[in-house]
């Protein structure tokens, strides 16, 4: 299944969230990638991966929460480092195989204590890191 059946709806036109959730496109272990996005600056801070578990978490309680690939287990951003990501807005592509997360990050997003997880910059022939932590 796909959200390609919906394309030609109107705006204003609604879906209920069980009939997208069953229409994405995840893996074989029904994760499906995530970008997380500062809402009021656009700056793209990290990419994680959510299930149907941690979609539903996070729009529940307005805290994200993703699925630790490495970890094996749901995690809350920032319950540790208190660098804690609010959920301002919760998006589906066209494809159905990504979310975008508008949020609201307290502190750095990335676990090098970084701002945001995209600090290895391509320059020519090279790879610079552009960033510090914070």
């Amino acid at each position: 299944m796909s959200l390609k059946q919906f394309e030609t709806m109107n705006k204003g036109e609604s879906l209920s969230l069980d009939e997208v959730l069953a229409n994405l496109k995840t893996d074989d272990a029904g994760l499906i990638a995530t970008i997380a996005q500062q809402h009021d600056s656009g700056e793209v801070l990290m990419l994680a991966y959510m299930n149907e578990k941690s979609i539903r978490e996070t729009l529940e309680t307005g805290q994200v929460c993703y699925w630790s690939r490495s970890r094996q287990t749901y995690w809350r951003k920032g319950e540790s480092s208190g660098h804690r990501q609010s959920l301002v807005s919760m998006s589906f592509d066209c494809d159905g195989d990504c979310i975008l997360l508008q949020v609201d990050q307290k502190g750095p997003a990335c676990h090098t204590n970084r701002r945001d997880c995209f600090f290895f910059r391509v320059n020519g022939d090279q790879v610079v890191i552009h960033t510090a932590p914070e």
